[in-house]
């Protein structure tokens, strides 16, 4: 796949980011209410975040089909299919809280995971459509789009909580089916180029050798520990403000400044990138989530969680912006698909992992605990990040 001319790049980044919007809501809806209903609707409350940990289960497992389905038939087409299975996912998660069945519940939480794999690609396809120099604004251009999702998921969860009474958060989830329906119409106006015959011909280095490159270890870390940090404590925030007896409009407001924080950055973000460097923002990410852990840590008043979660939301933006942007640095054309899905891979199944452990810390160990097990991880990636920039300072030198 060729590079499109600059402005031709920025029609279709913008496109994306539009697409982005939409199809996020309905993940921060997903994210929002997932523990809430799960908490309702099992018996072991320790369990409650479990649909959450399908949602992103289904990503992760997701990831490396979805990207070589694209391989094969191109970015356009394999959105449009993953806006199918986020409407089948939505749907039958809609079921599962008219039934009030968990497990129909979790199955839909699942298969809606599936179609964030999709969801997640678009950053890639912006950049890797965009010419050398403008990859970094691209996928920031595209993250932007988030910042809507900040405000339009839970404001779509606040105003159908209880508009199908007495099944409660059943109209929020045949919302979130009608999202991707508007992706669909969307999306026909895009216009990415399909893989060409000698692209899908070439299959590049061993994946092998490619993850032996120290700038991939670094931004699967950044990407890994970044998002799995911020799922790890934005899926126990809900439940821990409903334990402290806080209302569930304080808790949508939280997550509508999280998530206000995850996006709002991309405005600067690939900017900072393009003049500082990847390195340095992961860096500076990880600073902002050290601080977030700090003030989670410090209080549980609506104000303390608030001012976490924003931070947290905005260290997760550097790091998993940085770490997008430092992975473009080590695949070539050929390779793109599977140096992606094998990164999209490590960060989604660590995020599984992290949204499944959350309940079960806040629930045998309180809320501390949730905040400080997350602390060895934001040391290892800024750690990692560190280690690589001053690699290559001396390498410049001795050049």
């Amino acid at each position: 796949m060729t590079s499109l001319p600059p402005a031709a790049a920025r029609r279709n980044a913008l496109i994306l980011s539009v697409c982005m919007a939409l199809a996020n809501s309905a993940v921060t809806l997903q994210v929002t209410l997932g523990g809430l209903v799960g908490h309702i609707l099992v018996e072991d409350k320790a369990l409650a975040t479990l649909p959450v940990t399908f949602v992103v289960g289904g990503t992760a497992l997701a990831t490396i089909p979805a990207s070589m389905l694209m391989r094969r038939i191109g970015r356009k087409l394999g959105f449009m299919i993953g806006c199918l299975v986020a409407i089948l996912g939505s749907s039958i998660a809609a079921s599962g809280v008219y039934y009030a069945n968990f497990w129909l519940f979790c199955l839909g939480a699942f298969v809606f995971g599936g179609s964030s794999a999709f969801v997640q690609l678009y950053r890639f396809a912006a950049a890797d459509i965009s010419p050398p120099e403008m990859k970094s604004r691209a996928i920031s251009w595209v993250m932007v789009g988030g910042l809507v999702s900040a405000f339009l998921g839970p404001e779509i969860a606040k105003h159908t909580r209880e508009l199908l009474s007495p099944h409660l958060f059943l109209a929020s989830y045949m919302a979130a089916a009608a999202l991707p329906v508007l992706v669909l119409g969307i999306l026909t106006t895009v216009s990415i180029p399909r893989p060409t015959v000698s692209e899908l011909k070439e299959t590049g280095r061993p994946l092998a050798e490619i993850v032996r490159q120290p700038s991939f270890l670094v931004a699967a870390m950044a990407g890994m520990f970044g998002y799995g940090v911020m799922n790890l404590m934005m899926t126990a925030t809900p439940l821990a403000m409903q334990i402290c007896e806080h209302p569930f409009s304080a808790a949508a407001t939280v997550i509508q400044w999280h998530v206000f924080g995850m996006f709002f950055p991309s405005f600067f973000t690939g900017n900072l990138i393009a003049r500082f460097g990847a390195l340095r923002i992961i860096t500076v990410g990880t600073l902002l989530n050290l601080v977030c852990i700090g003030v989670a840590l410090s209080g549980v008043e609506v104000l303390h969680f608030q001012i976490a979660l924003f931070l947290l939301g905005v260290g997760w933006n550097f790091m998993y912006i940085g770490g997008t942007s430092l992975l473009t640095e080590v695949y070539r054309p050929a390779e793109r698909n599977k140096t992606q899905a094998l990164n999209d891979f490590l960060v989604f199944g660590t995020v599984a992992l992290a949204s499944l452990g959350s309940g079960k810390l806040l629930y045998h160990w309180g809320w501390d605990f949730v905040p400080l097990s997350a602390l060895p991880f934001v040391l290892m990636a800024g750690l990692a990040a560190v280690w690589l920039m001053l690699q290559r300072r001396r390498q410049a030198l001795t050049a």
